[in-house]
């Protein structure tokens, strides 16, 4: 049974270096448990979306909540799923300052990443856009 969630948080550090740390974690982490997924980050906030089977998001998820480097953790959308989205990352990221205003624009009232002010399904369609135009780095 395979699952998509998709969660956001504010980060307690959003340095370069903290966010590195979260997706190296992330990738060695994730290969092991089948778990795919991306993460997107802009003004000290993440969008994650993360797959697999349902214990091992269900227990990916229960770890976020405890994180020390994660706050106001939201679940924003949880479904079962016939396929995978986004198995091509293990963790890809995306760093929404090199993303083009237009596209945050197209799905919400700013040019920012705000995914407590709109539905879980507009956070991943922007997910879904920002695959598309191959916004999403960090294959593996």
């Amino acid at each position: 049974m395979l699952v998509r969630l998709l969660y956001a948080s504010r980060a307690v550090d959003a340095s370069p270096a903290a966010i590195e740390a979260i997706l190296t974690q992330s990738r060695q982490h994730n290969t092991s448990c089948g778990i795919t997924g991306i993460l997107c980050h802009g003004g000290g906030v993440f969008l994650q979306a993360i797959e697999g089977g349902r214990k091992a998001v269900n227990e990916l998820y229960a770890h976020i909540l405890a994180d020390a480097r994660h706050k106001d953790v939201q679940l924003m959308h949880y479904e079962e799923i016939n396929e995978r989205r986004f198995g091509g990352w293990t963790m890809g990221q995306v760093n929404l300052t090199k993303v083009h205003a237009s596209i945050l624009l197209r799905y919400s009232e700013r040019p920012e990443l705000d995914p407590y002010a709109v539905s879980g399904k507009v956070s991943l369609a922007l997910l879904e856009e920002l695959m598309a135009t191959a916004s999403i780095v960090g294959r593996g």
